[in-house]
């Protein structure tokens, strides 16, 4: 059955279920972060829950946001003032709920970052690797070179990814892992990866690509993972009738 309206307990209870929450040990918290008004008519979905991005969901009259990087996070201040004061003085006086679900997002099977960065790369996953199963593992389309792969990205994201070529040798196996994944480069290598794509790259990855041979591509932290958060909105609208629209606040990062 489906409805334009959800109460804000239902809808966390239904998310939290969907991306099984619980089962990981992540960085913030996940679920309802700021309580808004009990019933939810329209959701809006972003990447981040920035000011631009609750401004604008306030313009476009959501109860709720839904998003992948929330407010809170693990050894951050505490402290009510500057940036945080901002974007809580808005959510609270337009009583919208903030929802985010950060590593549970990555992670799911279908609707998740990896899941729908990779399907839209044309990747299909056969197995896992990282950090909590994080990484999404898989045979390279055939015949796809390095370069078409590149060009893939590219035409996919509307960004050139900064790549990282290894020691040449032919693709077979792609690991990827959508965000800030660059420390799972040696775990890629490990789980027999030729190339690895992510959204950043660090100091000590291109000495990696090049002594260990195997290609790296940083293909964008925001740009890699705009896709989760769509699908889980959409699977809102498909399951409860409720409004959704996402909401793409540019980030070169």
């Amino acid at each position: 059955m489906t409805t334009d309206v959800i109460e804000r307990e239902l809808l966390t209870a239904h998310l939290d279920q969907l991306l099984d929450s619980g089962r990981f040990r992540d960085y913030g918290p996940n679920g309802l972060q700021v309580e808004g008004k009990p019933q939810i008519r329209k959701i809006v979905t972003g990447v981040t829950a920035s000011l631009a991005l609750i401004e604008a969901a306030v313009a476009a009259g959501a109860d709720a946001i839904l998003v992948h990087h929330g407010l809170f996070w693990r050894d951050q201040d505490g402290r009510v003032t500057g940036w945080m004061r901002q974007r809580l003085n808005t959510l609270l006086r337009h009583d919208i709920n903030l929802l985010a679900y950060h590593l549970p997002l990555d992670a799911h099977a279908s609707l998740g970052n990896n899941a729908q960065w990779g399907q839209r790369l044309g990747l299909s996953a056969d197995g896992r690797f990282g950090e909590q199963d994080l990484g999404f593992l898989g045979a390279v389309p055939d015949d796809l070179s390095l370069d078409g792969l590149a060009d893939c990205v590219a035409d996919v994201m509307g960004r050139t990814p900064t790549l990282v070529r290894g020691d040449g040798r032919a693709i077979k196996r792609i690991a990827w892992c959508s965000g800030g994944a660059q420390g799972y480069f040696e775990q890629a290598i490990a789980a027999g990866a030729d190339v690895y794509l992510t959204g950043e790259i660090s100091e000590p990855q291109a000495h990696y690509a090049r002594e260990m041979g195997v290609a790296f591509m940083a293909c964008g932290h925001h740009a890699s993972e705009r896709y989760g958060v769509q699908a889980l909105g959409q699977s809102v609208y498909e399951r409860f009738g409720v409004a959704h629209a996402f909401i793409d606040i540019d980030n070169p990062a």
